[in-house]
Parts: structure tokens; sequence; C-alpha cells
């Protein structure tokens, strides 16, 4: 298993792989997917590319299995603070430890981001996998919010969660 910092070259396997976790896993994310796929792939080149967003995967013989992705807030009073974002692994693959070692090289990355102190996430309050998963991580859970995505079948809650590094 080869873990790294994507770039815009895998782009594709980004894109596809965004794709999958919409549709195996609707509720956990806040993008649609039929917003997705109007999206043109350069659109998820461009965020890619973002300054600020850093994109971490887990590839076997060149597929890509897993990500996760660590935005920096560029607001001077916020700058101490990073969101992690788009935690997704393959269902094949699940159960082998992948979330847990991408979350692990972003918290290596996170701390050497001069000023970073904190990590906040936010997961749907019914993904208990990813709950249990993220407490074993360090992560403390501060509040939920209610209510925090509508489906035109039911309101999804989140629990938010802090790391300090």
């Amino acid at each position: 298993m080869d873990f790294r910092q994507l770039s815009v070259k895998d782009v594709q396997a980004y894109y596809d792989l965004r794709i999958e976790a919409l549709k195996n896993n609707p509720d956990a994310f806040a993008t649609r997917l039929e917003d997705a796929l109007k999206n043109p792939i350069e659109k998820t080149a461009q965020n890619m590319a973002m300054k600020n967003a850093y994109t971490f995967g887990a590839f076997s013989e060149g597929r890509l299995l897993g990500n996760v992705t660590l935005v920096r807030n560029l607001a001077p009073k916020l700058h101490h603070r990073g969101s992690v974002y788009a935690v997704y692994v393959t269902p094949s693959e699940r159960g082998k430890r992948l979330a847990s070692h991408l979350m692990h090289q972003l918290f290596e990355f996170a701390k050497t981001m001069q000023g970073l102190e904190r990590l906040d996430l936010a997961v749907a309050s019914e993904n208990k996998a990813a709950i249990a998963l993220y407490e074993q991580l360090g992560f403390e859970k501060y509040g939920t919010d209610l209510q925090a995505m509508k489906t035109p079948e039911k309101y999804i809650d989140e629990n938010l969660m802090v790391k300090f590094l």
C-alpha cells in the first residue's frame, strides 16, 4: 500500500473515488451525487490545486482506495485551525485500517504547518464506525449540529469534533 499526498495528476482517480463515495454513502457528505456529476473534472482539478487544501490517498497497484483532505483556514483569526473533509475508503478495503493510516499521514503533515493548533471535523451522528475511528485517533466531540444536512427523506445531525495538535 502506498500512502501519499495527491497532486493534480491524480485528479481522475480522485474524481472517480469521490463519485463512488457519493453513491455509496450519500448521507456522509454535503455534496449531492447529481451536483458532483454536473461539475466538470476541471473543477475538481481546481479544488485540488488550492494552496490551502491537501489531499492524501491510499493506493494499491496504482488504484486509489481511500482519501482524506485537510483544509487550512486562511482567515487571520482562524489560521490556527484546519478542517478534515472527505474521509472515504472504498468498501472492499474497509476494516484494514486504511482510514487510520490516512489520518495519521494527515496528522504528521499538519504538525509541520506553522501555527496550526487544531483539527476540526463534522461527522454524521449516525456514522458510528467513523465516530469510533475519530475517537481512537484523539478527536473529542464538542457539540452537535442539529439538522446539519437535509435530504428529501430526513435531516442528518452531525457530531462536531476537535483534535488539538
